[in-house]
């Protein structure tokens, strides 16, 4: 029975000891924060200046002062150095649109001008072939009496066209002075070109 009212009266006075700093703790916790909403309550009235207008800002010291100035004129210089690299790029990529525009129009003459010039070297070479086949039916006595009065480099070129047979003919019909001149044409022609 000892032992009954033992552990009855040990766990009374355990909780009795719990209760106790429970209620102490929030007796603390009040008191501090009390206080705290006690000074909430009464606020202090604003420290007025002596003109009575609101608190006015510190002016800073003179060696930042300038150093602020300095960093406004480094600020300005930088964003006029900005707009202008913008004013330029813009004026850059107008003008590489013009020449883009330009480039374009020039290819197409181009291409233009290098058909027009097939369509005449073909014509100039159907002229040139109709010719030659002119002089290849003319009787060779009579094509060698026209080709002496040519002149000798134009008239190399034609007999450098015609089949051999009928330029051998014509050559033939040729005085030796006219004949040797027109040979001498058809032998260089090809000399200066490279041989390696």
């Amino acid at each position: 029975m000892r032992k009954k009212q033992f552990k009855k009266r040990s766990a009374k006075g355990s909780l009795m000891l719990v209760a106790t700093f429970l209620i102490g703790s929030a007796v603390l916790r009040v008191g501090s924060e009390a206080g705290q909403a006690f000074a909430r309550q009464n606020p202090e009235p604003p420290v007025q200046s002596e003109m009575g207008a609101a608190p006015q800002a510190c002016e800073p010291p003179e060696d930042l002062r300038r150093l602020l100035e300095v960093f406004k004129e480094r600020e300005a210089r930088i964003e006029k150095r900005e707009s202008d690299i913008r004013n330029r790029l813009h004026a850059l990529a107008v003008a590489d649109e013009k020449v883009s525009g330009k480039l374009v129009a020039l290819e197409t003459a181009e291409e233009k001008l290098r058909a027009t010039i097939a369509l005449a070297e073909v014509a100039a070479e159907d002229d040139l072939s109709r010719l030659t086949t002119v002089y290849e039916t003319m009787k060779p006595k009579d094509a060698a009496l026209l080709f002496e009065e040519m002149d000798p480099e134009f008239a190399a070129g034609f007999i450098g066209r015609m089949r051999p047979e009928i330029a051998a003919g014509v050559m033939a019909g040729l005085s030796p002075q006219a004949a040797y001149t027109i040979s001498v044409v058809l032998a260089g022609r090809n000399a200066e070109v490279p041989t390696e």
